[in-house]
Order: structure tokens, then sequence, then C-alpha cells
């Protein structure tokens, strides 16, 4: 359920949000969410994940967006990047900044309020309906899904919706301000999500390329409104923008 009593105002100088989206140098697209963010108002501020090391000198921030990447939060490889973006998710939240996460996104902010991620025995490709109790800030969908990881959220955190691989939205509001994260992606268009494919982040995981594509066009219609709606759903319980 929904926590009630947050009421939005404007934030930021002249009515502006400045939000920091944290992404791989090499995939930045935002998509529908970013561009959900900026018809409210948003000035946009990339961060490298690999280098988060300059984000003090950026200024405060209203939001931080946390995209998905091709990483895996748990891999030993990428102990620096994660372990700063971490730290980030847990100043932010201190200096009383919401954070809103997205797959790898999720998977770093779990980690960062106390709970843990792996990889999973399977991915969880295409387009598909989560279970929910919390049809506002986790409507059903369906919402195309690419991740190879699970997550199991902190201690503090409240699950609002599952599928058959586990977690797929949480918020938490224990640690300053308020945060939220899925695990599918709200984000993708389908453009982005062929390169997805095409790029072969999973290798051979049984499921049909092309049908996973087809899958992507074929939701892009709806895509975008149910993206729109869960991104103003978000805003009002982070308490952000008007």
């Amino acid at each position: 359920m929904t926590t009630p009593g947050f009421v939005m105002s404007w934030v930021g100088d002249n009515g502006v949000m400045r939000i920091h989206v944290v992404a791989d140098a090499a995939d930045r697209d935002g998509g529908y969410v970013v561009d959900r963010l900026i018809e409210h108002g948003g000035e946009i501020i990339e961060l490298d994940r690999d280098d988060l090391t300059a984000y003090d000198a950026l200024g405060g921030s209203d939001l931080i967006l946390l995209l998905g990447s091709d990483k895996s939060a748990h891999d030993d490889r990428w102990i620096v990047p994660v372990t700063d973006e971490i730290k980030l998710v847990r100043s932010a939240l201190a200096n009383r900044t919401p954070v809103m996460g997205i797959c790898y996104g999720a998977q770093i902010m779990a980690r960062a309020l106390g709970g843990t991620s792996w990889r999973s025995d399977r991915p969880e490709l295409g387009w598909d309906r989560v279970d929910t109790t919390d049809p506002v800030l986790c409507p059903e969908g369906p919402w195309g899904q690419m991740h190879k990881d699970v997550f199991a959220p902190g201690p503090t955190s409240l699950v609002l919706g599952t599928s058959w691989r586990g977690p797929q939205c949480f918020i938490d509001d224990a640690f300053g301000a308020r945060a939220i994260a899925w695990q599918f992606h709200p984000e993708v268009t389908p453009q982005t999500y062929e390169r997805w494919v095409n790029d072969a982040y999973f290798g051979d995981t049984g499921e049909d390329p092309k049908d996973l594509i087809r899958q992507a066009y074929a939701n892009a219609p709806r895509a975008r409104n149910l993206a729109n709606g869960l991104t103003d759903a978000a805003l009002h319980y982070l308490g952000v923008g008007r």
C-alpha cells in the first residue's frame, strides 16, 4: 500500500529539478523515464558509474536515478564502482535526497540498504506481468525484463511486486529520504531493447531473439503510457516535483 501523506512541492532554483542519472558510459539511455522527468522540469546531469569520485563537486541533487547495466553488483571485477555507487546511495539518502533505481540500479540499492544480489539460475527476458500489492507504485504491466541477476532487499524495505524469479519492486524510507526501485525496465524503448538483444548480453539462453524483439515492438504503444504513470507515481511517493 502506498505510504500516504507526502505532498510534492517545487524543488531547486526556479522550479527546476536537478536529477543526477547514474549510468554506464556506453549506455546512458534513460528512455521513457528520463523523458518524463524532463517533462516535469528535470535538468538531467549524467554521472559515469565507473567514476563517481567527482559527484561532490557537482552540487546538490533533487533526485538520483540509477539506470541498468550489463555489470553484476555481486561480481568482484566491479567491486570498486559498486562500492562507490553504494556509498553514493547511502550519502544521498542521509542528505535527504531521494533515489530511484532500475534493474542493476535496484540491485545496487538493495545492497546499499542491507540486502544482497546474486546470479540467477536463468535470465528473465521478454515482456511479463508482475504480481503486485501496490498497482500505483508497481503496476502489473506488462514490463520489459532483461536481467541475469536477482536481489533480496534489506530488512527495512517493503516489497511491492514480485515475479516467478523474485522481487520486482521495493520502497524504503528508513535512511533519511525515500527510495524506490524496480527490477523490470519501465524506461526501455523498443529500439533500445532491440539493441540489447543484438548485443547478446546473455549469450545462449534458449530464447528466440526475434521473438524478444517482436515483443518489444508489440508492447511499445502502451509502454510509454505505463512508464509515464509509473514515473509520476514515483515522484509523488518520493516527494519530488510539483
